[in-house]
């Protein structure tokens, strides 16, 4: 069974921004959403994966797909603090709802990362009004493609 047929395990967020209330899958449920995760000192997310996440929060904000950045930190944590993220937020301008991944207390790899078996970052994780998991990808992926998927998941029957 591959990752794209399977239930969205629930997300683990130990502080959120751009948001009045916390988000969960299951208050989501019905809708499309998008989860972007990355680092704030990763530099394919920087450069290309944390604007397309942004763009696409702002391009299908008028829809009901929700876009969620989650801030996966696996390395460098004493430099990606809450508070250091609060200023990279503001830097560039992003108005997604953000969510640190919980650190857990297993070691190193945080909870929503283990979940969905992320492999690092930038990962884009697209999950259907069902609640399973229509795309789970890692890397740099074409905007045309995002915006397919995207598509794709909001005509789907609610």
């Amino acid at each position: 069974m591959s990752a794209e047929s399977m239930p969205a395990p629930e997300i683990a967020v130990s502080k959120w921004f751009n948001t009045d209330a916390p988000l969960t899958l299951a208050g989501l449920r019905g809708r499309p959403v998008l989860i972007h995760a990355f680092q704030m000192l990763c530099p394919g997310c920087v450069a290309h994966g944390t604007p397309q996440a942004e763009k696409a929060h702002r391009l299908f904000e008028k829809t009901d797909l929700q876009v969620i950045g989650l801030h996966t930190v696996f390395e460098h944590h004493a430099a990606m603090t809450p508070v250091a993220l609060e200023a990279f937020i503001h830097e560039y301008r992003l108005t997604m709802p953000i969510g640190v991944d919980d650190a857990g207390q297993e070691g190193p790899i945080p909870v929503t990362m283990a979940r969905f078996a992320m492999r690092g970052t930038p990962t884009s994780i697209l999950i259907g009004r069902d609640g399973n998991v229509l795309h789970h990808g890692f890397g740099q992926e074409e905007d045309m493609a995002l915006g397919a998927r995207i598509m794709q998941a909001l005509i789907a029957a609610p």
